[in-house]
């Protein structure tokens, strides 16, 4: 008899064979069920305390996930697939969750029958593309002009969030906003850079409904010398600097040695004569509003007062960029190089408001604004938090639809219908890959069935109703009306998603599913060497016992 051999360090876990699969499987449905009460209209709220003592109350399938920590690899990875759903389309976070939860606890089935995953990925992966047929065969094209068929688009997708109580309003915010800052790239492309040019004010106070769409710029600043300065200005002729308007200091510390006093006379007045310079080049423009991305120094501003220019200072960035974009000026970084094509002329008007008690700066009233402020008011931070969140599903919505103007029905619709045509095509498969292939097709039901279990009908006799309407693959538009659970034409009821969120969904949830069923083998336990003691990580803290109180080290209050 040999003696065991040791391969493995004694520290090291490894699991691996079907124990893997089945607890990878378990850890993806449990995040997948904490997920599952937020999918639709009738959607609960989960509210999240995060470590430093903030809450968070959402029902933003991404928005959970990334407050959670996981301890389980496999659900870590589940975690990322929201986050992508997120970054790629915004919308459909949930969905994309419950989906490859579904997809793996079919699966398991297959897998105690000794099915090799393999197998199940590929017929999983045929579905995908069978799945993507249908889509394209019962998606519609809308005319993105058509305001009305936007709006109930937006509001379908907005419909599952806490906002949808406010109806309208977040919609038309996200419709008027993506179609201001939208540029034609020509052939029939749009493009609409929502994270650049679009920007999202949060003011607490007011009512939501105050909340609105500023054609041009709102900037959380005021004018440098309030009294002096004038607070309103009708079309203003607009300057964006980069650059210091003040004497330029050394890099380090220089030291000068004057022999003579006069030489220091001489000296200030140069830094004078500078700063005078740069005003006269910067006024000879006839500006009536300058705005520096950096410091202003007080001998600047009284000339520019001095000429009846207001100015801002210190302004970001992004925020000057967006200036640029909605009044046509172009930011210069020397005042030398000032022309008369970099003054910003499309804004009609410019104004210094007091909301709340913080100055904003509004530029507004634009002509042709390719940047836009939305002004979101509302009771609590908490709310505008949410909100916001909203209004960034709504922007990515909009967005998809300007640039792929395809519709596909709501409310479980398309996935019934995919199921029943994958149910179909599922005799023609040859081989051992059909019954995988026909579990996938069930698995697309999971979406109308959660829809109907969060609206507390009759799961089983909604699901039946629902199959029976679609068995052989006909009036696609059928599905369940997620405020009554009834069965209804969601052509009439307008609700609809977008093409490329449902194909983003379908395709990130098969992929992840086949992932994580194609991990055989977990070794966990590899630590990097580390001093001997340092190997817990953040354990619970020590409770002390009087003993340890003595050799405590003194902290000094």
């Amino acid at each position: 008899m040999h003696a065991p051999v040791l391969v493995l360090k004694d520290s090291l876990k490894r699991e691996s064979g079907t124990k893997v699969h089945h607890a990878n499987i378990q850890a993806s449905k449990a995040v997948a069920d904490i997920i599952r009460t937020t999918l639709g209209p009738r959607s609960m709220l989960k509210m999240l305390l995060d470590a430093s003592g903030g809450i968070v109350v959402t029902n933003d399938g991404n928005a959970i996930l990334r407050e959670l920590d996981l301890a389980h690899p496999a659900a870590k990875s589940m975690i990322e697939l929201s986050r992508t759903q997120d970054e790629e389309v915004g919308d459909g976070t949930t969905s994309v969750i419950v989906l490859a939860g579904e997809m793996l606890h079919v699966a398991e089935a297959f897998i105690e029958k000794n099915y090799h995953p393999t197998v199940i990925c590929r017929a999983y992966n045929k579905a995908l593309e069978d799945a993507i047929a249908v889509l394209d065969k019962i998606a519609m094209s809308i005319d993105v002009k058509d305001r009305a068929t936007m709006l109930g688009l937006v509001k379908s997708c907005i419909g599952t969030k806490f906002t949808s109580q406010f109806g309208d309003l977040i919609a038309d915010l996200a419709i008027d906003a993506t179609q201001t800052v939208g540029v034609d790239l020509g052939q029939g492309l749009r493009e609409v850079d929502i994270k650049k040019y679009i920007k999202v004010e949060k003011v607490p106070g007011g009512q939501l409904e105050d909340s609105k769409v500023l054609k041009g710029v709102m900037i959380n600043k005021d004018v440098v010398a309030p009294g002096k300065m004038k607070r309103k200005i009708v079309n203003p002729r607009i300057i964006l600097l980069d650059c210091p308007l003040e004497y330029k200091k050394g890099e380090n510390q220089t030291n000068a040695e004057l022999v003579k006093e006069e030489d220091w006379e001489v000296l200030l007045k140069m830094e004078e004569e500078y700063i005078e310079s740069l005003c006269l080049q910067i006024l000879k423009f006839k500006p009536d509003l300058v705005v520096t991305e950096k410091g202003l120094s007080d001998l600047a501003c009284h000339y520019l007062s001095k000429a009846g220019v207001s100015a801002i200072r210190r302004v970001r960035k992004t925020d000057n960029n967006r200036i640029a974009k909605a009044s046509g000026a172009v930011i210069v970084n020397r005042p030398d190089e000032l022309q008369e094509s970099d003054v910003g002329t499309g804004a009609g008007l410019f104004e210094v408001k007091k909301i709340g008690d913080e100055f904003f700066a509004f530029i507004v009233d634009c002509k042709d604004p390719k940047a836009c402020t939305v002004l979101l008011r509302g009771a609590s931070k908490d709310l505008l938090n949410e909100v916001e969140r909203n209004l960034q599903d709504a922007l990515s919505v909009a967005r998809n639809i300007i640039k792929n103007p395809k519709l596909v029905p709501g409310g479980g619709a398309t996935e019934l219908t995919v199921s029943a045509t994958l149910k179909q095509k599922s005799s023609s498969v040859e081989g051992i890959e059909k019954w995988p292939y026909e579990a996938a097709a069930l698995a697309f039901e999971a979406i109308p069935r959660t829809l109907a279990q969060n609206c507390g009908v009759n799961v089983i006799r909604t699901m039946t109703a629902l199959q029976g309407k679609h068995a052989n693959g006909e009036n696609a538009w059928i599905g369940i009306d997620g405020n009554t659970g009834a069965i209804a034409d969601m052509k009439e009821r307008k609700i609809w998603d977008a093409y490329n969120v449902k194909a983003q969904t379908f395709k990130t949830a098969i992929e992840a599913a086949c992932m994580l069923l194609r991990i055989d083998d977990i070794v966990s336990g590899i630590k990097k060497k580390q001093a001997p003691g340092a190997g817990q990580g953040p354990s619970k803290p020590k409770v002390e016992t009087e003993a340890d109180a003595d050799g405590e080290q003194i902290l000094p209050d």
